[in-house]
């Protein structure tokens, strides 16, 4: 059986990778036990039917009074219509920066890591379903106005299920960005420095550069250039005081590609050249 991208296989040929994804998902067949790669989380919002997921050893099961959170991963989905002739959901997809944008601006209290289910299940009330009703306004598109929208609409959901679920909600929505968080800081701490290229770090996180880089600036507070060129530009200047080696020993080094280059930023940040650094 085929792995189906989740959201990417509901992207049309137009839309490129967004950090926030709306779908109405409708089927008129049962599916069992589809093998799913969800590369982003996801509120799955259940219209009409039943759905049973399969993370590893946890396995859930919910029907249209019921809502579900879902952990990015692979997994296995089965869809099934019960007693309708359609199964019906709207899928609202959310990146892992935006979450932790969220977290951020919210200031949620910091719980200790703890083994977290893949999933959190949503009692479905009047709100919940006004606002999914809400949703079906908004037309998944690539328009400034539409991405707005739907940035309020995640951000009232979640403040919603906070107040509803309180500190079992926070310490779950934690639980998400805990291990992401942690290998993205592991990579930048291993290539700090280095002499790779932005591009390539950002590869090495299997993220695009533009993704990267509003990752970067939500987990360090800055820009990643400017970051780390401070960074290696001060490791350089330890070097060169130790006496033991030369300018034009260590350049390429920190991710210059000519001497001239490093000199320039060296001199911009202390004050001083290389040069007058040694000894």
């Amino acid at each position: 059986m085929p792995i189906e991208n989740v959201p990417e296989s509901y992207f049309d040929n137009h839309l490129k990778s967004r950090d926030l994804f709306v779908y109405d998902f409708k089927m008129t067949d049962d599916a069992v036990k589809t093998k799913v790669n969800l590369s982003m989380h996801m509120l799955s919002f259940l219209q009409v039917g039943k759905k049973q997921v399969h993370y590893g050893g946890n396995t859930i099961a919910v029907n249209k009074h019921q809502s579900l959170l879902l952990k990015k991963g692979n997994a296995l989905w089965t869809e099934i219509l019960d007693q309708e002739s359609i199964y019906y959901c709207k899928l609202f997809f959310f990146s892992e920066s935006k979450l932790i944008q969220f977290l951020r601006k919210h200031k949620t209290r910091t719980y200790a890591p703890s083994d977290e289910p893949p999933f959190f299940i949503i009692k479905n009330d009047e709100y919940i379903l006004a606002f999914v009703k809400t949703l079906s306004a908004i037309i998944s598109s690539s328009t400034a106005s539409n991405e707005e929208m739907l940035a309020v609409k995640f951000e009232e959901i979640l403040l919603y299920l906070m107040d509803k679920y309180g500190q079992k909600f926070e310490k779950y929505l934690q639980s998400l960005i805990a291990e992401e968080s942690s290998q993205f800081k592991t990579v930048i701490e291993n290539y700090v420095y280095s002499n790779l290229k932005l591009e390539e770090i950002a590869f090495l996180c299997n993220m695009s550069l533009s993704t990267f880089k509003r990752h970067f600036i939500q987990e360090y507070g800055e820009s990643p250039g400017k970051w780390l060129q401070d960074k290696r530009l001060q490791k350089a200047k330890e070097k060169l005081a130790s006496g033991e080696l030369k300018p034009s020993d260590i350049y390429m080094d920190y991710g210059y590609n000519n001497l001239s280059n490093f000199r320039t930023a060296f001199k911009n940040k202390f004050g001083l050249s290389p040069k007058q650094m040694k000894g």
